[in-house]
């Protein structure tokens, strides 16, 4: 029986023969990430902006779209509804937690306006009532930006760290850049199309981080190997050689995981649309960058060849035997 092969065994693309192009494009994309950034910034969802978390209780079963829809007539912006599921939960206790975004010129949903949500809601649910209202100041939620950016920061930093000691400080440099390439791309993308930028794309972007890493120190452990095995080849030769001799994996990885992603874009709703999103751009942007950024500054930072023994250089000992 024949396997369905995506890629051929023995590939020989020249993956460097413009790797300046691609290190330039990789180069104008960051700066316009930067600059929309800078422009338009991002739209910050109720995590980082602060809001009221209002806690429902009914007899009959939440119906979130129901609840969204009776919700989008009061012109509140970005809110958030889900299910709340507790297996204490008694059958007449259908729970939901409902999050409004701080508005403009207030640090917290007014009672007026948390009347005017419950009037609403108590038009699906005639029995709702609310157990709990909580709210997030500004300056909380500003806290929690920093906490969030400066976790990507240090998982970035001890990626540097893991590789350098692993390999050499040019893979070190080569990864670190790649991964800054993919979340400055990322949250480039999220802020020209203005999509709801919260805690869980955090969570989706240290996730892009370790997808990216893994299929770099993928490429750069064929590197290695290949470096001792073919001491005299140049540089460049070897790069191209381990990527083909990679491509099989990277390819069927990306894709695999892109089947899982698009299907949770298009079938697991609002609440992780998001996420999903920002998942999909990462592994396209992620297996980009493990080719053609941070392969392409290891062969521009060159490398030493030295670092190692081969197997076939070992001395001989008398008699033959090697030792």
């Amino acid at each position: 029986m024949r396997r369905l092969r995506l890629v051929k065994d023995d590939t020989s693309f020249d993956f460097f023969k413009h790797w300046k192009m691609w290190l330039g494009i990789s180069g104008v994309m960051i700066l316009l990430a930067l600059a929309s950034f800078g422009l338009r910034g991002l739209n910050y969802g109720i995590d980082f902006r602060g809001g009221t978390t209002i806690r429902t209780e009914s007899a009959q079963t939440v119906d979130v779209g129901a609840y969204r829809d009776a919700m989008s007539a009061l012109g509140l912006g970005d809110t958030v509804i889900s299910e709340v599921f507790d297996p204490s939960f008694g059958p007449d206790k259908n729970v939901a937690m409902v999050r409004i975004q701080a508005q403009d010129d207030q640090e917290a949903v007014t009672p007026e306006t948390i009347a005017a949500v419950e009037s609403a809601l108590q038009g699906v649910s005639p029995d709702i009532r609310f157990i709990s209202v909580e709210s997030v100041g500004p300056k909380v939620s500003g806290e929690l930006i920093w906490t969030a950016f400066l976790a990507v920061g240090l998982s970035i930093l001890a990626v540097l760290v893991y590789i350098w000691l692993r390999f050499e400080w040019q893979f070190a440099l080569g990864a670190v850049l790649a991964l800054v390439h993919d979340v400055v791309l990322t949250i480039g993308v999220f802020s020209e199309v203005q999509i709801r930028f919260d805690l869980a794309i955090i969570a989706a972007l240290l996730t892009i981080v370790g997808y990216s890493l893994n299929d770099t120190v993928v490429v750069f452990d064929r590197v290695r190997e290949n470096l001792v095995k073919y001491k005299k080849r140049p540089l460049k030769e070897v790069l191209n050689l381990s990527i083909n001799e990679t491509l099989s994996r990277t390819i069927m990885t990306s894709l695999t995981t892109m089947l899982a992603l698009v299907a949770l874009y298009v079938l697991g709703g609002d609440v992780i649309r998001g996420f999903v999103f920002a998942m999909i751009w990462g592994v396209f942007v992620g297996t980009y960058s493990s080719i053609f950024v941070a392969s392409a500054i290891l062969l521009w930072l060159g490398v030493k060849r030295d670092w190692t023994k081969p197997e076939a250089e070992t001395e001989a000992a008398p008699g033959g035997a090697k030792v």
